[in-house]
């Protein structure tokens, strides 16, 4: 909890004047005023995010947080929890579409495994940062403990704070676990206010027998534990997952270190609302990767008032939104930086009008 209350005290609204600053820079280059439409957007962010006139983004990082799901015990996905460690060592091997679209975007994948039922013992490029051996089954009380919550976002915390001490400039969040749509789901009708009927998907591919069941086990989550939408980590603990617990705390370590966050799917945007529910500050350091096909997820943005950078009909996870999101927020600040202004060029301004 120290670790949390220090981040909570360090994370400031990002200046204004930096936007104007950035946007004056905007309205001097060699073309008509806003022409490049969001790509400018991307650009002015990144500039009062960082506080830096001229930012370099030569260190990417996407962190793919792992961890199983006791719900899953009631049929609430096309896939055993099984497949969660098997997807963890095809992370490591580099064979998931996270890890072609992160090489294509120029970053790094983490790949922690921060609630995985299963013993990976010391494996090369895994970062063991275990919480707890996948949650409890909500329909039969809370997922984890308060503390094992707060832990989770601990964790997030402490990976933001050491990537940003090595230079990294830009996070993205990604993650995986069998089953986590299902949580999310909770999170989102809870912290939404809206009916779980109304933020339930169908995951992985269940068939629509499926779907009712899943809504139902949502449904009986929530009336069982009572998670307080006032207390993020209460509903996190309640009904949540360790990876989205690692999610939120990166949201909130990556605005207390003033680095953009680029917010991938669905599960992510879970993380994302928990965070923003803690401190509604952490707003202004988020990028929403894109609108995954996941019914709830524009409810969960809304919410914070993002507005997705790609619409692509998405849905895997892992980051791979992100690592594409990546791609864009990058050529807005290339344009920032390295086209000409109407002095450079000796073309006459009168191109704005």
């Amino acid at each position: 909890m120290d670790s949390l209350n220090a981040t909570l005290k360090n994370i400031k609204s990002v200046n204004e004047e930096w936007y104007g600053l950035a946007q004056k820079h905007l309205d001097n280059l060699t073309k008509p005023l806003g022409s490049l439409g969001r790509l400018e957007e991307f650009a002015r962010r990144f500039v009062a995010i960082t506080e830096n006139k001229n930012p370099v983004l030569d260190k990417k990082v996407i962190f793919t947080f792992a961890g199983d799901h006791g719900v899953t015990e009631d049929g609430v996905s096309a896939y055993p929890k099984e497949v969660t460690p098997q997807m963890v060592f095809n992370f490591l091997r580099g064979g998931a579409g996270i890890n072609v679209l992160a090489r294509h975007a120029g970053a790094e994948v983490v790949v922690v495994d921060i609630g995985v039922d299963h013993d990976f013992g010391e494996i090369k490029g895994l970062v063991n940062m275990k919480v707890i051996k996948g949650t409890k089954n909500f329909t039969k009380g809370p997922a984890m403990t308060r503390d094992e919550a707060i832990r989770c976002i601990d964790v997030g915390i402490e990976l933001a704070n050491g990537y940003a001490k090595k230079g990294y400039k830009i996070f993205g969040t990604g993650e995986m676990g069998i089953g986590n749509t299902t949580p999310s789901s909770a999170i989102a009708s809870v912290l939404t206010g809206k009916p779980v009927s109304e933020v339930t998907g169908k995951g992985t591919g269940i068939t629509d027998e499926s779907l009712k069941r899943k809504i139902t086990v949502i449904e009986d989550g929530i009336n069982l534990n009572k998670p307080n939408p006032e207390d993020a980590i209460d509903v996190l603990a309640k009904v949540g997952g360790a990876e989205i617990g690692g999610i939120a705390g990166l949201v909130l370590g990556a605005a207390s270190n003033r680095i953009p966050v680029v917010i991938d799917g669905f599960i992510s945007t879970a993380g994302a609302l928990i965070a923003y529910c803690i401190e509604p500050r952490v707003k202004d350091y988020m990028f929403a990767a894109h609108n995954s096909v996941e019914i709830g997820h524009k409810a969960m943005l809304d919410k914070m008032g993002l507005r997705p950078v790609l619409d692509l009909d998405l849905r895997l996870g892992e980051g791979t939104g992100a690592a594409l999101a990546m791609l864009m927020i990058e050529a807005g600040l290339k344009i920032y930086k390295e086209m000409a202004t109407f002095g450079e060029a000796g073309v006459s301004s009168e191109i704005q009008n």
